[in-house]
């Protein structure tokens, strides 16, 4: 599934991108580290995928470049997961959220990702169900209602 795709991979730390090209070798990838340079890679150039941090390169306001020219963006990250950012990704258009623990599994949850997609399907329960037992572990029991919040908008905007 992911064989030959075109995928553009934005992250402020050098090592992330160096691990997510090496786990995506088998496609066809373009790395930006800093927003300017992966504004301009969005505006220019065509992507079957785009992988975006949240933090350092304001991946937030990449992301509705991405969802503009109609690229599938994936969100990835580690200090800003929480409900808040997730709900906001969603509303913005990411298909997905994965946690920077999850790289070494990359390969697949894209691709599971990208199958999905090609069915005409929501990718965001898949999300959802793969990132309960990591918010779990993450943050407070006392952030439970805030998640069962969370996953009811996200159930009801999904298509």
């Amino acid at each position: 599934m992911l064989a030959g795709k075109k995928i553009l991979i934005v992250d402020d730390e050098p090592d992330v991108l160096e691990t997510v090209v090496e786990v995506l070798h088998m496609c066809s990838t373009d790395t930006a580290g800093t927003f300017g340079v992966a504004h301009e890679l969005l505006r220019t150039r065509q992507y079957d995928l785009v992988i975006l941090d949240v933090m350092g390169v304001k991946g937030l306001h990449l992301l509705d470049l991405a969802v503009q020219r109609n690229f599938p963006a994936v969100m990835l990250t580690a200090p800003a997961m929480s409900p808040q950012y997730i709900l906001q990704a969603f509303k913005q258009g990411a298909i997905s959220y994965i946690p920077k623990e999850d790289l070494s599994l990359l390969d697949k949850l894209l691709a599971e990702l990208l199958e999905i997609i090609s069915r005409g399907q929501s990718p965001w329960p898949h999300t959802l169900s793969r990132l309960t037992p990591l918010l779990d572990t993450h943050f407070p029991a006392g952030l439970s209602e805030e998640y069962k919040i969370l996953w009811h908008e996200l159930e009801s905007l999904a298509p």
